[in-house]
């Protein structure tokens, strides 16, 4: 009979817990989950009571209040705190988002944080996004053309063609859509993910880009884009609101088109 356990250094373990003192009334406990490799100790899950009487509403407000006044160790990565950066994504109440536009008020009982999943961890709830940055580098997600520039004015584009790229424009890069998807998880190495590939989408149909055929080249493999299941976790994950699925099936759609 098989038997499938994590190796013992990967086993989570109880950690600290950290007490509110002073009699505070509006308490909620955070979970969040702990690992230094400098350390060599087992990852574990260390519990703080915040007050949240003191506190903004926003799980990140709870996070850099930890930090600022009970547990300076803790670390994680934010910056523009209005949901346009994505740099504070991680996994909060078994989904993957922003802390900085998730309320602690939408969650019910203690508000469990882990890193995006099935990503290195470089130190507690920061992900190692060296190959996801690497994958976007390799769309070349810069617009290509060969016609001469244009003199003194824009590349034109008409309202009908710069309305296709709503929905697609929007992507900050956080990762949490392609950290959802099994086939990411399984294969990061050569499928390039929700994420990437939405942002793949938003210059093949960008009309002022002359690189279309290029790029439906550099897609065309059984990995890089042919790994989508269509399983939808992106779309329903994606804290702002964006299609990624979408995105890839229209992609799909283009390559059969130029092959009529």
């Amino acid at each position: 009979m098989a038997e499938f356990r994590l190796p013992a250094n990967s086993t989570i373990k109880k950690g600290k817990y950290f007490k509110v003192e002073g009699g505070a009334k509006n308490i909620r406990k955070f979970n969040i989950y702990r690992w230094n490799e400098e350390s060599g100790e087992n990852p574990s899950i260390d519990t703080y009571e915040v007050d949240m009487d003191k506190c903004g509403p926003m799980v990140l407000d709870g996070l850099i209040k930890i930090k600022d006044e009970i547990d300076p160790t803790l670390t994680f990565r934010r910056s523009c705190r209005e949901g346009v950066c994505g740099s504070c994504a991680m996994n909060i109440a078994g989904t993957n988002t922003l802390a900085c536009t998730k309320a602690s008020g939408d969650i019910k009982g203690d508000i469990n944080i882990y890193p995006l999943p099935h990503m290195k961890v470089v130190k507690d709830l920061v992900p190692d996004l060296t190959n996801f940055y690497a994958q976007y580098a390799s769309i070349k997600p810069w617009m290509q053309t060969v016609s001469p520039t244009p003199s003194g004015v824009e590349r034109l584009q008409s309202p009908e063609d710069r309305a296709k790229l709503d929905g697609l424009y929007e992507c900050v890069l956080c990762a949490s859509c392609s950290t959802s998807c099994p086939s990411y998880w399984w294969n990061s190495d050569k499928y390039l993910g929700p994420a990437v590939l939405l942002q793949a989408y938003r210059w093949l149909i960008d009309s002022r880009d002359e690189a279309t055929g290029e790029r439906l080249d550099d897609l065309e493999d059984p990995f890089r884009l042919y790994r989508c299941h269509t399983i939808m976790n992106c779309t329903s994950t994606c804290p702002k609101g964006l299609n990624p699925a979408k995105a890839i099936a229209e992609i799909k759609r283009m390559m059969v088109e130029r092959q009529g």
